[in-house]
């Protein structure tokens, strides 16, 4: 195979994994949507941890978007089939939580452990976009990455706090879980 031709079938195959796994993405984002529209509604005692959550509901939908954005600049939709796999899993996390004693904290475990795996998947999107000469798919992406980012970040700040809250108001005898 000529030198060309390689490097045409590689662009070419960086391409298609690009595609499949903004395809993810999208997914993960609606999975993220579902996941914490269910945690918002059910933080009545822990009102900071809710407006942070409703704000990076906002950033989620507008992030989906964007990957949709991303997929149609290619000539690509998105995949009904992840995005109802990413749904489904989120309301039976949802579900889950509703019956065990410490809701929040699975919760916020389970947050901080999912904005991980975003900020791998978009670490990875921007070198795969890198590669397939997309560039303002990589910019994109690195935009998303910063508000993953910064979530996290939050999340790990804050989550100390809320063990503190959830196990004062549990001494309290006074509901706790949420």
């Amino acid at each position: 195979m000529s030198t060309v031709r390689k490097e045409m079938h590689e662009h070419n195959e960086a391409r298609e994994h690009l595609i499949d796994w903004l395809r993810d993405a999208h997914a993960m984002e609606m999975q993220a949507e579902t996941m914490l529209k269910g945690q918002a509604g059910r933080l009545e005692h822990y009102p900071e941890v809710k407006a942070r959550v409703e704000q990076h509901i906002t950033e989620t939908q507008q992030q989906a978007r964007e990957v949709e954005r991303c997929l149609k600049s290619l000539g690509e939709d998105t995949s009904s089939l992840k995005d109802t796999g990413g749904k489904a899993m989120a309301l039976m996390q949802a579900m889950g939580g509703m019956v065990t004693s410490d809701e929040v904290i699975k919760g916020a475990m389970a947050s901080y452990a999912f904005e991980h795996m975003e900020i791998a998947s978009y670490t990875i999107l921007i070198a795969a976009a890198q590669a397939a000469g997309e560039t303002e798919v990589a910019h994109t992406c690195g935009k998303i990455l910063r508000e993953e980012h910064a979530m996290a970040a939050w999340l790990a700040e804050h989550t100390p706090s809320v063990v503190q809250q959830f196990l004062q108001r549990k001494q309290a005898d006074q509901t706790a879980k949420r």
